[in-house]
């Protein structure tokens, strides 16, 4: 009697993982004293052929619109329980804003200006995505489909700050030890005439000044005086050459002035810190792996899709493909397209939908590849990997993370969003690559135009089948949550479903959010 009533538990318990998911099953085995009644959900687990052994069921037919990272996901993931996955892709290549512009890519935008890239074999853009945190879900991915990776330099001592009302650009170094130098002087001071006396302990105070002495180099006496962090004109030598320190700083008025300090923030950001990693040999390998392990059979490029058509036992889609209109019926689709796109499909889904999907702004912006004949930023000036942030509207200017000591190399010229973004869009190729070198001059001087031998310019906003790099989503309202749900057979998933917009990282656990639903109802 023991052993039939443990298996009809067991099977009781099955029923119930089937149908309500982990969470229902985790509930239901605290309720019977057999699980801790507040287990956390478990990591995700990629659907398995084993899976359906238990419900006599089988994997279904799969449409997927969009062959993004999001839309790769899924497949791939579905795909590992035997799910018949077709991908239809607009655009000729797969991996979406994961776009990687090397020696011979075209790319016609809106506005009819088609690019050829002409850079020197080795030499890529990283046009969409280019780094990708440690924590990020993407580097699992990598692991997983043997891509390797390599550091992305995020943030260098020895990049350069350049605000034009200032004139001559800063390092980065200089521009922390004058800021943190100041602070750390005008907080400790305050600490010694009592002004924390009603906020801090006697110990407190003593620990704080502790700190704020090696955090500023402010020393004993608590004044800044500026020092060897700031950088040096000839760096110590051999024998009795101690170096030549750069002169200052500057008083603590002109430091606050140079407004330097508004830059550094970005890399105490969960999403911005080192270590940073990027892919060796371009960003695409992620999406071109995931196509490979889908299958290429299994991935339909040039194919817009037309309309969408829910019914009760199946989904039927449209798409236009070599001059032919086509269609596929699947017992499931899941719209991976950016939203704004999908709210101008014609569909059956109903009018609260449409509404949802149009609620997600697209972001403008873009990035100029500018390919030179030598890396002149790396032997004249010591730069290795990072970016240097500007007020110009080029607003950042990043230097390559590989092939360090290479013949020839590139830099991002500028990564702009907003205004500037749109300003740049609007001009052809040719006046991009014209305004944003111009505007480089200012920064690097003349060797930024006299070493450049090519470049290619992406406007996002202006590219065809995507028309923005980001969205910016109405977390937490209703049209957000609608669609997390599934409308009918139709599911939705994407980067703009995830609290990490613009990361592949959300598109990956947008998917995985999503196989998961679709799975457990297959189940069911």
């Amino acid at each position: 009697m023991r052993d039939a009533a443990a298996v009809s538990r067991r099977r009781f318990l099955q029923s119930v993982g089937v149908s309500g998911g982990a969470g229902a099953l985790f509930a239901t085995m605290g309720a019977l004293g057999l699980a801790p009644a507040h287990a956390t959900a478990p990591d995700f687990q990629a659907p398995r052929p084993s899976d359906f052994h238990l419900t006599g069921r089988g994997a279904k037919k799969v449409v997927v619109l969009g062959g993004g990272i999001a839309g790769l996901a899924t497949a791939y993931e579905l795909g590992k329980a035997g799910y018949d996955c077709t991908i239809l892709e607009a655009r000729g290549v797969t991996g979406g804003r994961n776009f990687t512009v090397r020696r011979g890519t075209t790319q016609t935008d809106l506005d009819g200006h088609t690019q050829r890239a002409g850079y020197s074999p080795g030499v890529y853009l990283n046009a969409g995505p280019a780094r990708i945190a440690q924590w990020m879900v993407t580097l699992d991915y990598c692991r997983e489909l043997g891509v390797p990776i390599q550091p992305f330099v995020n943030a260098n001592a020895d990049a350069l700050i350049h605000n034009e009302a200032n004139g001559a650009p800063v390092r980065y170094r200089t521009a922390k030890a004058d800021i943190y130098g100041y602070v750390s002087e005008l907080l400790a001071k305050a600490t010694d005439q009592g002004a924390l006396d009603t906020r801090l302990t006697p110990g407190d105070k003593a620990r704080l000044l502790s700190f704020l002495e090696g955090f500023g180099s402010i020393g004993p006496a608590h004044t800044y005086t500026g020092g060897s962090r700031r950088g040096f004109t000839s760096y110590p030598g051999a024998g009795n050459d101690e170096g030549t320190p750069l002169p200052g700083p500057p008083g603590l008025s002109d430091v606050l002035a140079s407004n330097v300090g508004r830059y550094f923030s970005f890399e105490f950001g969960y999403d911005q810190a080192m270590m940073m990693f990027q892919p060796v040999g371009g960003m695409d390998r992620i999406p071109a792996a995931l196509t490979e392990a889908i299958g290429r059979h299994r991935v339909h490029l040039g194919s817009e899709v037309l309309t969408v058509s829910n019914r009760a036992h199946d989904v039927t889609v449209t798409y236009r493909r070599g001059g032919r209109t086509r269609s596929i019926t699947a017992d499931f689709c899941i719209a991976a397209l950016p939203p704004h796109l999908m709210a101008r499909i014609p569909h059956n889904l109903g009018a609260d939908v449409t509404a949802a999907l149009g609620s997600f702004p697209a972001t403008a912006s873009g990035k100029i590849g500018l390919e030179y004949r030598s890396r002149w930023w790396e032997t004249d000036l010591r730069i290795y990997g990072g970016i240097t942030e500007t007020d110009l509207d080029l607003a950042h200017v990043w230097y390559p993370s590989h092939d360090f000591h290479a013949r020839r190399g590139l830099i991002v010229g500028y990564y702009n969003t907003g205004a500037a973004a749109r300003t740049y869009g609007a001009l052809t190729p040719a006046e991009r690559t014209a305004r944003a070198v111009a505007q480089g001059v200012k920064i690097h001087g003349e060797k930024y135009r006299s070493e450049l031998t090519t470049a290619f310019s992406v406007a996002w906003h202006r590219t065809p089948y995507l028309e923005g790099a980001w969205t910016s989503p109405p977390w937490g309202s209703a049209a957000y949550n609608r669609l997390l749900e599934p409308s009918g057979r139709v599911y939705f998933a994407g980067d703009w479903l995830s609290h990490e917009v613009a990361w592949q990282h959300g598109a990956f656990v947008s998917a995985r959010s999503v196989v998961t639903a679709l799975h457990q109802r297959v189940l069911s």
